[in-house]
């Protein structure tokens, strides 16, 4: 398990049908399993993340409705990266839905993160790699390859996470601009970068290692610290080397 120091940086910046089968479709549902008419008859708190999903972007598509589109949303982003992504864009583009959902989700995702910052007790510490994987567990499941940033201040509470990109990690759409962007909105000192291996494979590839190496050396330049680069796997995690000598 690696213990996290965060030093204090030098350098201060301050910028202000086909087949036969039957698949069921949201129609079928009988009106009591709706999430509207669900959370209308039992409150908010009887439904599951999906169903509230459904009820924030309120319909589907032509080619998805909004029951299967929320379901996948979940999936493929998971909760904790749903949660943390603010950026509609990105939102809509990575899970394919049209803007006008994805900034439904980004609000209220936004929200979600204002009022949870406003309760101090709330925001996690992380202290070590172990802290880390413990926070990134939601990771585990997933079917595609994120790379998530966590951005901490100097009392290393978590005060923005955000997924940086989805898809497997190469020099070509990892640019230290995008991980070092949210650290500069949000004033944060140091980064835990992580991203998973769908594949169960613990070892970092030739770009992992590289795109680490010269993440260091532009948050040497900012003054922000990367702290940890982590591999996640459904059974376990392991840290890429990350050395400032």
């Amino acid at each position: 398990m690696q213990m996290y120091a965060i030093k204090s940086a030098d350098l201060f910046l301050d910028l202000s049908e086909k087949g036969r089968t039957y698949i069921l479709k949201f129609r079928d549902l009988p009106p009591d399993q709706k999430p509207r008419e669900k959370m209308l008859a039992l409150g908010s708190s009887a439904l599951s993340v999906s169903e509230l999903i459904a009820v924030i972007i309120g319909t589907g598509t032509k080619k998805e409705d909004v029951r299967a589109m929320s379901e996948r949303i979940l999936r493929e982003y998971g909760e904790r990266s749903l949660v943390g992504n603010v950026n509609a864009e990105t939102l809509s583009k990575d899970l394919d839905i049209p803007l006008g959902k994805a900034l439904q989700i980004a609000a209220s995702a936004e929200l979600g993160r204002r009022f949870f910052q406003k309760n101090e007790l709330g925001i996690a510490t992380v202290r070590t790699s172990q802290d880390a994987y413990e926070y990134l567990k939601d990771m585990r499941d997933l079917s595609k390859e994120h790379l998530r940033g966590l951005y901490l201040n100097n009392q290393h509470k978590v005060i923005h996470d955000e997924v940086i990109s989805i898809g497997t990690i190469d020099t070509n759409i990892v640019h230290p601009r995008e991980v070092f962007k949210p650290a500069l909105e949000y004033s944060a000192v140091a980064v835990i970068l992580a991203h998973n291996h769908p594949s169960g494979s613990l070892e970092p590839s030739n770009a992992d290692i590289e795109i680490t190496k010269q993440l260091v050396q532009s948050g040497k330049i900012m003054g922000i610290q990367l702290l940890d680069h982590i591999i996640v796997t459904k059974d376990d995690y392991a840290s890429i080397p990350v050395s400032y000598e």
